[in-house]
């Protein structure tokens, strides 16, 4: 047996769980040198490149613990209207009164009292870096998004810093043809009428645990408007970065793509390690109107203590297209479920998905796709990668109601384990009400073998190079989606982490 792929939603039970804890550890015990193998020819390769941490005062000021007086705090402190405390107050409501999920991973540790929900890092954002504390402009600095805004790689830039965005800017000619691009809390202040018309819409106060949780505390993230027929075509980058022991990170996007518009929306985040746990909650919400196209690509890669717990979801209308382009390196457990609600006729969703899990790791992650109009259709590619011990799990929903005829979907689950210890589970929920769609789901499970890696040995390439062609090859649907610089991030994050994992 060389891992375990759960196809039936039916076989997630505890007895199941039970008998593969075992076995993990009964594989750990025995590999138990392997594995310590592994992680010295690892440690040649460096510990989590963007782990280090900057000075945090303003972090060590900030209290743990989540109340209504928070909340009223937090809205106080951004001098926000009054129907944006009414939201904050129905999601803390909300949270206080939602159970934890039991399904998923494993989240019996997690005690929302034990993290900062807001910690303000500057006293305003920024609109040079030059203006930005030293260390903070040398922490982006080492992270090279300056360097990318120089080179006019990105059309516009969103720096966010613990609990705000410290610093924004867009290109000019974006700006004047209407393109709005700035962090969400200068949204409120800025463009009231036009948050307050989407904002929660898509994604209620009270629609799960943690969105509640971000709704009540958010604070952060893009606000991003691109008017009728204009198309964006260099991407929108925002990065994320948590910088305190025990931070909650808890940004709010909000895109709105108008008729005939195009955008691509790039986020990235790190976070430095330490021993204490720390939480990323977002939530994003996109409006994907008539004809209009939106592209959100997400590379993860928080330190292995974060807890990645994020909701996101897209309205399509008639013709729209939207497409969610995910890569989950990092954290220490994530539920991550990217949707797309197909309202109207022939509007379109696809998901493509890159998963990792490590040492101590479980990635619990999919999509949604609800197919509400006729001639609807939904794509999801879902790849995964398990190694040392590692969980990843594939958890989707295809739904297509009476009346949504000449719907298509495509659902294709990929998972690739390095070792006999590590654990795929693949999560299917399809539900389907109408006679007249086409539906077709695939999931498989491989292994890296010593037949493959022989084969090209026998051919001249080391061993090393051999196993980079064999993973490359497998994730390069999903890295052929991004731009080349993230292409490139994302094809040697994988490789650091695969190092050594054959032998």
């Amino acid at each position: 047996m060389t891992g375990v792929n759960t196809a039936n939603p039916a076989r997630a039970t505890g007895e199941t769980d039970a008998e593969m804890d075992q076995y993990v550890f009964d594989r750990t015990r025995v590999n138990e040198k392997k594995i310590e193998q592994d992680d010295e020819i690892l440690s040649q390769f460096g510990e989590y490149s963007y782990g280090w941490h900057d000075s945090d005062a303003a972090g060590q000021a900030a209290k743990k613990g989540i109340s209504e007086d928070v909340v009223r705090a937090i809205s106080a402190d951004k001098n926000e209207p009054a129907w944006m405390l009414d939201y904050r107050l129905q999601g803390y409501r909300a949270f206080v009164g939602k159970p934890m999920p039991k399904w998923g991973v494993d989240l019996s540790g997690f005690d929302a009292q034990d993290f900062k929900y807001y910690v303000k890092p500057v006293d305003k954002e920024a609109v040079s870096w030059d203006e930005l504390p030293t260390d903070i402009r040398n922490t982006y600095d080492r992270l090279g998004i300056p360097e990318a805004e120089k080179k006019r790689l990105i059309a516009g830039v969103a720096a966010q810093y613990e609990s705000e965005v410290i610093y924004n800017s867009i290109r000019e000619e974006l700006s004047d043809q209407g393109v709005i691009f700035c962090g969400t809390d200068e949204a409120v202040q800025k463009h009231p009428e036009l948050v307050r018309k989407y904002f929660a819409k898509i994604i209620r106060p009270d629609d799960n645990k943690f969105a509640a949780l971000n709704t009540a505390a958010w604070s952060g993230g893009s606000f991003v408007y691109v008017p009728k027929g204009v198309h964006v075509t260099i991407p929108l980058q925002a990065y994320f970065r948590i910088n305190t022991p025990n931070m909650g990170q808890f940004e709010r996007t909000l895109i709105i793509a108008d008729e005939g518009s195009y955008v691509h929306y790039v986020e990235g985040c790190t976070a430095p390690l330490y021993s204490t746990d720390s939480l990323h909650a977002a939530v994003v919400e996109i409006v994907v109107e008539r004809d209009a196209r939106v592209r959100y690509t997400t590379v993860q890669n928080w330190s292995n203590n974060v807890y990645n717990l994020v909701t996101q979801r897209a309205y399509v209308r008639e013709n729209g297209t939207m497409e969610w382009v995910d890569g989950n390196i990092g954290s220490k457990a994530t539920m991550k479920y990217p949707a797309c609600i197909l309202a109207e006729p022939y509007a379109k969703g696809m998901t493509m998905s890159l998963t990792f899990a490590g040492k101590g790791q479980y990635q619990d992650t999919g999509a949604k796709m609800i197919h509400l109009a006729p001639h609807t259709s939904s794509t999801i590619v879902a790849k995964s990668i398990s190694r040392a011990g590692g969980r990843s799990a594939y958890r989707g929903l295809v739904r297509i109601p009476k009346g949504a005829e000449g719907a298509q979907s495509s659902v294709m689950c990929d998972a690739l384990l390095v070792d006999d210890y590590s654990r795929s589970d693949t999560y299917p929920h399809v539900d389907v009400r109408e006679d007249d769609v086409t539906m077709s789901h695939e999931a498989t499970v491989s292994k890296v073998s010593q037949d493959q890696l022989f084969y090209l040995m026998s051919r001249g390439i080391e061993e090393k190079e051999a196993m980079g062609m064999i993973v490359r090859g497998f994730v390069e649907p999903i890295s052929k989606l991004l731009p080349m610089e993230y292409a490139l991030e994302l094809n040697r994050l994988v490789a650091l982490q695969m190092e050594g994992s054959v032998g």
